[in-house]
């Protein structure tokens, strides 16, 4: 590897059957920038509102209408806002939701149960909190404001208390937050809106199910469902349900499934041919071709995440976010029942109502079910859940108007606030018991999800490394691939540095777009007859230009190895019955590309320079020591 590479190298994948970087991590990585853009958007409605109150709320109440001939919508700019850009919102969170469903940490029901009671718990606890303080009171009504978690906020102050929590606390977080959102427009729908128009609710349901027709006729038309999206939105709106639920709806829909290798293949012909003969027809093949490869819940979410991220949730900050803080509002507010309702609601009914259920749920099932992370990082993140902001304000902006409004909002930003105080504190707290119980305290019991399909077997892997190593490498790795020939000095690097490390190399040659492959990792295997496979591969990587058979019986010769036995092995195709179980294995596991690696049989996403895989394996170290 040159000096000059850069990072961009240790994040290249040569593709097989689908896109292996993970849509859970881009999702967090998204919400978590986000969370800058959206309190910047908050502090602007804040500096604005007081600023020049009447001019912000004079743009925000401009009626907007949309015509066509006799009908038509008429809404003011902040409605536009909190019920038409915020349905796309919670589209996306819909399409994350059902991933995770379908490929994600969920794919295993079993996993479901204790986020979903914790997440329910999480809202219970807190609205009995906020009924409790505002019993009596007309302010009561707005319980709904006191139960929701903003997703963007809490992943992204986890992501400045640093890389102290375990990965599983931020999908023990975004599987909270899902549960949360989905209640909530429940709650929105049934509690909050208007009073109903049945003629209308009868057209929404008959859209509903043309859409669940459409889906079960297998229609992967986008500009259709896209058509029936804002007619049942359209519908919604008349019949007085706030239409942002038809964004989840919508969402929780579109299926997530990993591209089949026979529907990539197809797509590399078509690319050939395309490549041959660049026609218009052919150009159209091509791009059917590869849309029909990933599954419409990747492109989707691909397509509107950065814009519900760094749009329309900062613009639905700007719009509701904007109250008057001076001395005598902010007296009367910290003093006013909603905002105390609110703030002890979400800053303590939030922590409790999580921990208790996740605790209630491990003692009612024996141990079976616990959550992903440690008892101290649920109880931090926990703290973080109590950061609402978008339902919040959008519920609060139904069941309350002037100064109770604007109380409520108090409350509301004045948890996010206190939520990461109290995050960072229990942080801190953790940080300082000892090396054992810190880790138990963080990781925790729970068993892993296993993402490797074959278990590693040393009588038949290659193997690197002492046999009895806490952590386990696979890589999954094709000799002709330039980006596994950059990986290959880390590998080096981190068996070199890190000595309690076993690493075992696994066959996938991509012989639709390497054609040297398939005989490289049979000459491998030719020279593991003659107990040289290591030297082999270490030769076929330093030389991934040159994998002709020439190349392959000059490197043979050059080891030292019976060279006609060798050249029969490789006439012969002995090795070939050995890749080809390596190859099953990698699609039992859902391997999608070269270079492909798991630690302790997990899949590991994301950058595979030496600072990556090294953080892969001090995790799976310190799990080992804890289940140990």
């Amino acid at each position: 590897m040159s000096e000059g590479a850069t990072p961009q190298g240790f994040s290249g994948l040569t593709a097989w059957s689908s896109d292996s970087r993970s849509p859970l991590r881009d999702f967090l990585r998204t919400e978590t920038g986000s969370a800058v853009v959206l309190m910047a958007a908050a502090l602007a409605a804040l500096a604005w509102a007081n600023a020049a109150p009447a001019a912000y709320e004079a743009l925000w109440h401009t009626e907007l209408s949309v015509r066509v001939g006799r009908y038509g919508v008429g809404l003011g700019l902040r409605e536009w806002v909190n019920s038409g850009l915020m349905a796309v919102f919670f589209f996306v969170v819909g399409l994350e939701a059902r991933r995770e469903f379908d490929m994600g940490e969920l794919r295993e029901r079993k996993r479901v149960t204790l986020p979903l009671l914790a997440g329910l718990s999480g809202m219970l606890v807190p609205v009995g909190v906020y009924l409790a303080v505002n019993a009596g009171e007309p302010s009561a009504r707005g319980w709904g404001a006191a139960m929701s978690t903003d997703t963007a906020f809490a992943l992204g102050m986890l992501a400045l208390i640093g890389n102290r929590m375990p990965p599983g606390l931020r999908v023990f977080i975004l599987t909270l937050s899902v549960v949360d959102d989905f209640v909530a427009l429940a709650v929105v729908a049934g509690v909050y809106s208007g009073p109903l128009s049945m003629a209308a609710l009868l057209w929404a349901a008959a859209v509903f199910a043309l859409v669940l027709v459409a889906r079960a006729a297998g229609l992967r038309c986008g500009a259709v469902y896209a058509l029936l999206g804002v007619v049942l939105w359209l519908a919604l709106l008349e019949s007085g349900i706030d239409p942002v639920v038809t964004g989840l709806a919508m969402g929780l829909l579109t299926s997530a499934h990993p591209a089949a290798r026979s529907e990539l293949e197809r797509a590399s012909d078509l690319f050939r041919f395309f490549r041959e003969q660049p026609t218009p027809d052919l150009e159209r093949s091509l791009r059917r071709g590869l849309a029909s490869a990933i599954s419409p819940n990747e492109r989707l979410r691909q397509q509107y995440h950065l814009w519900t991220s760094f749009v329309v949730a900062p613009l639905f900050a700007l719009a509701n976010a904007g109250i008057e803080l001076s001395g005598e509002q902010l007296s009367r507010a910290f003093t006013s029942p909603i905002t105390l309702g609110v703030l002890l609601a979400l800053v303590l009914g939030k922590p409790l109502g999580i921990l208790g259920a996740s605790s209630l749920t491990t003692l009612l099932s024996g141990g079976r079910l616990r959550p992903p992370a440690g008892w101290g990082a649920v109880a931090v993140g926990g703290s973080l859940a109590g950061a609402a902001f978008t339902v919040s304000l959008l519920i609060a902006d139904l069941a309350f108007d002037g100064t109770q409004l604007a109380d409520a909002k108090v409350g509301v930003l004045s948890a996010v606030l206190c939520s990461f105080a109290l995050g960072l504190l229990l942080t801190r707290l953790l940080s300082l018991l000892p090396k054992r119980p810190r880790l138990r305290a963080l990781l925790g019991r729970a068993e892993a999800m296993v993402d490797l399909a074959v278990p590693v077997d040393p009588e038949r892997d290659h193997v690197r490394g002492p046999s009895d190593a806490p952590v386990t490498v696979v890589e999954y790795a094709d000799f002709e691939c330039p980006y596994c020939g950059r990986a290959e000095p880390v590998i080096r690097e981190l068996l070199r540095d890190v000595g309690d490390v076993r690493y075992v190399w696994r066959h996938l040659p991509l012989n639709d777009v390497h054609p040297h492959a398939q005989l490289a990792a049979e000459a491998a295997e030719a020279a593991a007859g003659q107990q040289r496979f290591w030297e082999m591969h270490d030769l076929l990587l330093d030389h991934q230009g040159a994998l002709l058979a020439p190349d392959l019986l000059r490197y043979a010769a050059e080891l030292g190895l019976d060279t006609e036995r060798f050249r029969r092995d490789l006439a012969a195709h002995r090795g070939a019955a050995r890749v080809a179980e390596d190859v099953e294995s990698a699609d039992l596991s859902g391997v999608s590309g070269t270079p492909t690696f798991f630690v302790n049989g997990r899949r590991h996403h994301g950058a595979y320079d030496i600072a990556g895989l090294k953080a892969a394996v001090r995790e799976a170290r310190a799990r080992a020591v804890v289940m140990g």
